[in-house]
């Protein structure tokens, strides 16, 4: 079947083994001083091993490979005494197909925030009830700092005017979770693109990294991941994207921890 496979340029493999650990199906040894791949099936093609090579020798392709096999996963993690890795999610159910509004999705609709005043507060409807009336809720500690819509990094425009000039925020999807402070310290003053490198397409978010970067003449990037090994592709990513755009653009790459600490 044509799938999702990680491929490795021997050239540029200079077999410093950081890949071996990040893979959890335990697919990837060295052997004569070059990282290889144990068998297609031991591969679920999601690439957590990418950011973790120094070298950019590792690659996510698609082409024609023996199905992912995780009863052969857990067998090979036994014979290493390994834990066995966990399963891959199911598959989403199929929905029927809704037909989108006359001029695509207005959730996709390019808007920009910065010289447009803040939104009134909605106001409570009070109830007429013999319960006692629950006190207000408390202000909100700050307030949003996002300048623009939409914020997607498959759903950008490279074109939108926002971007041009600006100082590009990259950030993983789960680090606004993780850090409660993302607003305050990285968001302010920033045009922000969020994507997961496990999840989405690492080959389609350099792609439109580098559009960005290359056409809107952005002053710096930043890049927001978390501390987890999948999390270093986007991270590649938007080191790519600058090399690519062939000039000087101050480059910044932070991890924030899995309780929120900034590593």
């Amino acid at each position: 079947m044509i799938r999702k496979i990680v491929t490795i340029d021997e050239a540029r493999c200079d077999g410093c083994g950081q890949c071996i650990p990040s893979c959890a199906e335990g697919a990837l040894y060295l052997e004569n001083g070059k990282a290889k791949l144990a068998a297609e099936k031991l591969c679920d093609g999601l690439g957590a091993c990418l950011g973790e090579c120094p070298q950019g020798a590792i690659q996510v392709i698609e082409r024609e490979a023996d199905d992912f096999d995780e009863a052969a996963v857990a067998k090979h993690l036994a014979v290493q005494g390994k834990p066995a890795a966990h399963a891959p999610p199911a598959a989403p159910p199929k929905l029927h197909a809704v037909p989108a509004p006359q001029g695509g999705c207005p959730g996709s609709r390019t808007l920009d925030f910065a010289d447009a005043p803040p939104a009134a507060p909605r106001r409570r409807l009070a109830l007429v009830s013999d319960a006692p009336v629950p006190p207000p809720l408390p202000a909100a500690a700050g307030s949003t700092a996002l300048q623009q819509w939409p914020i997607q990094l498959r759903l950008v425009s490279p074109m939108a005017p926002y971007f041009q000039g600006a100082d590009l925020l990259v950030a993983a999807d789960c680090v606004p979770f993780a850090y409660p402070e993302f607003h305050r310290d990285f968001l302010a003053g920033r045009r922000l693109v969020v994507g997961c490198p496990k999840l989405d397409d690492l080959d389609e978010q350099f792609r439109k990294l580098s559009a960005i970067v290359c056409s809107a003449g952005v002053k710096s990037v930043t890049v927001l991941k978390m501390a987890v090994p999948c999390c270093n592709g986007i991270a590649a990513a938007a080191k790519a994207a600058v090399e690519a755009a062939g000039r000087e653009i101050p480059l910044t790459i932070e991890t924030i921890g899995l309780r929120g600490e900034r590593m």
